[in-house]
């Protein structure tokens, strides 16, 4: 099963390093029944993108912790595809939000991973500041992480890892 994996760049310098990436508190999103069955329209492929884009909310929350130096403005994602028994549906923490079970996903599971290009930088960046406004629902912290959403996020093939941690 295809899992969104919310991430840093400081992240991908581990995974670079070790081989593995860790799911935070062990959590991903992915293509759920409880998502299937919240979209009663789109393709499968459209269901998929609202996983991917939870996944890149999670992420600026994960940079609103403060502890990414190197790019403390640009969203990630991985993507893994990851054995459907090493995954449990919590829908009562969100209709695409899977627990890992291990949380560490091996670099040959990993499918892409997904960076925001330097031009969304001002638009996560002012994310980050209301990212706890927006989960209480405040409108117009919404719209700004919604903003931030919009942005294009760069592919990248597992095997360019190496040059994106040296040369990012």
């Amino acid at each position: 099963m295809r899992v969104y994996i919310p991430a840093t760049f400081s992240t991908l310098r581990g995974l670079n390093e070790s081989g593995v990436i860790t799911a935070r508190s062990g959590y991903g999103f992915a293509v759920t029944p409880a998502l299937l069955d919240f979209y009663t329209e789109g393709d499968e492929e459209e269901i998929a993108h609202a996983a991917f884009q939870d996944a890149a909310e999670a992420s600026i929350r994960l940079l609103a912790v403060g502890d990414e130096e190197q790019f403390p403005y640009r969203r990630v994602v991985v993507s893994a595809d990851i054995d459907e028994k090493h995954i449990t549906f919590q829908p009562e923490n969100g209709e695409s939000v899977v627990k890992l079970t291990p949380a560490h996903i091996n670099l040959v599971d990993i499918a892409a991973i997904h960076i925001d290009v330097e031009a969304s930088e001002a638009d996560t960046k002012a994310a980050i500041a209301v990212i706890d406004e927006s989960d209480l629902g405040e409108e117009d912290a919404e719209l700004i992480v919604g903003d931030a959403q919009d942005n294009f996020m760069a592919w990248y093939d597992p095997e360019e890892l190496p040059f994106l941690v040296e040369l990012l």
